[in-house]
């Protein structure tokens, strides 16, 4: 019998079982999709906020404040960058001024340092910004990361230390018994003491199968992006966001970690659970409303575009907390500003559910992650050291990002390791360039093929069952090495 199962592996899922591994306990985190932060996490603003927007009282503004706060030090325990960038909030008349000063307040009484600037100051910060605006709220602590390399790398350090993790995994059906839950996926039956429900956009069915009652609903939101390509990473320098109303933060512009910009997003509830495609009416709409906000925006350098769900509910909150039925504990409706949020919740759930309800002591011995090796960001002596230990650091696969051989196979050996073409991208960024892996994508199809002893053919794209290569056009040629 398992200690704990957790149900759903993005970035929750993953930094409960991360804080989890560091008791002795036995933890397995199931995963329906074929890699982990494969869903929402994968397809987000990448913002660390910083907490004065939440409604005071809420689940939502404690937890960002907390989050936010354990972000450094998180991301150094993971080795995963983390940037503290600053943002801006903007007017562009006078309610949206007065909008502001109510975040400027709300910010104080929190312990969030802002300041009201004026045009004149906005203008040294960002030359970009759109004319008609007037004021901004500026927070020098904004951050940002790139949200599945934190899940990743939580996920690697729990697999280090014991937990194990399951993908393609999809549960099919839970039952309550006296001393916990059967948990049954398409393919196996487990046993668990507690479940952790952090199934995202399917949060409410999983509940649904232990309690039986629809005890709240997942409105799935949502939200198309632009990505620009990193010829425009001087554009903007902050997070800059338009003053918020009711429906959201709104339309933002924002660096990424690696150089990129992203335009974004819409915010459309649907009842697609699955409908994550982008549409020229969602993306006219980014356009528009990133136009308020700042000028001269570079659209030539536009290379991609996505959307991603969100898990909001009706009562604009987070829910995080044991359901009717013992042990069973829900973490749902987690849209923003959940990822700014997630360590806090991921803390949370540890300490006042998990620990009072099983009697865990800590590992003396808690592997830590080894950050892997990045040849782009290495001095010209520390890569002629890695060449020479591995000459596969020396070959580069992605010309865009250089991306070498030996990286990509090292993202595919680690715990937690590659799978697909989709995973390597998200780890190590083969594809994520401007020809958005017009040249790289044959290659690292190759490298997992040979990695993980199968035909090329055999190599999925993104999900299980997504090949790449439809047949065999040609002889197969047998290489030497």
């Amino acid at each position: 019998m398992e200690d704990i199962i957790i149900i759903g592996g993005g970035i929750i899922g993953s930094l409960i079982a991360y804080n989890c591994s560091k008791y002795h306990c036995n933890v397995l985190l199931l995963e329906k999709e074929n890699d982990i932060a494969n869903k929402s996490t994968m397809a987000n603003s990448a913002i660390i906020h910083a907490g004065y927007d939440p409604d005071d009282y809420s689940l939502k503004a404690e937890m960002n404040i907390r989050g936010a706060r354990k972000y450094p030090s998180l991301c150094r325990e993971l080795k995963v960058d983390f940037k503290q960038i600053g943002s801006l909030v903007v007017a562009v008349n006078e309610d949206e001024v007065h909008t502001l000063e109510r975040l400027h307040k709300q910010a104080e009484k929190r312990g969030i340092r802002t300041q009201m600037i004026n045009r004149d100051e906005i203008l040294v910060l960002e030359e970009n910004i759109s004319d008609d605006v007037i004021k901004a709220l500026y927070c020098k602590q904004t951050g940002i990361v790139t949200p599945w390399k934190v899940a990743i790398a939580a996920m690697e350090t729990a697999m280090s230390n014991q937990c194990k993790c399951e993908l393609n995994q999809e549960v099919k059906a839970i039952t309550v018994e006296k001393d916990g839950f059967i948990v049954k996926t398409q393919d196996h039956t487990y046993h668990a003491k507690i479940v952790i429900n952090c199934a995202g956009i399917y949060a409410d069915k999983i509940n649904e199968m232990v309690t039986h009652k629809k005890d709240f609903k997942i409105l799935p939101r949502k939200g198309e992006y632009y990505v620009l390509s990193k010829n425009a990473s001087n554009f903007v320098k902050h997070v800059i966001y338009p003053a918020p109303t009711k429906k959201g933060k709104g339309v933002l512009v924002t660096p990424t970690i690696h150089g990129n910009i992203l335009l974004g997003p819409t915010a459309s509830e649907q009842i697609d659970r699955e409908d994550n495609s982008t549409s020229e009416r969602g993306l006219t709409f980014v356009r528009e409303k990133v136009e308020k906000i700042v000028k001269n925006v570079p659209y030539d350098e536009i290379i991609h575009s996505f959307s991603g769900l969100r898990a909001s509910c009706a009562d604009n909150d987070f829910i995080i907390g044991e359901s009717s039925v013992k042990n069973f504990i829900n973490v749902a409706a987690i849209d923003s500003p959940g990822l700014a949020s997630a360590p806090a919740i991921a803390e949370m759930v540890v300490n006042d559910y998990v620990l009072k309800r099983l009697n865990l002591s800590k590992r003396m011995f808690f592997a830590h992650r080894v950050k892997n090796v990045v040849i782009n960001e290495c001095s010209t002596d520390e890569k002629e050291r890695y060449i020479a230990h591995n000459p596969k650091y020396g070959r580069i696969i992605c010309r865009c990002e250089q991306v070498s051989e030996g990286e990509i196979i090292d993202c595919i050996r680690r715990k937690c390791g590659a799978r697909s073409v989709v995973a390597v991208k998200k780890r190590v960024r083969p594809g994520m360039g401007k020809c958005q892996g017009g040249f790289c994508e044959p290659l690292v199809v190759k490298i997992l093929a040979k990695e993980l002893g199968i035909s090329p053919a055999e190599v999925d794209y993104n999900e299980k069952g997504s090949p790449i290569l439809v047949c065999e056009s040609k002889g197969v040629r047998h290489e030497k090495g």
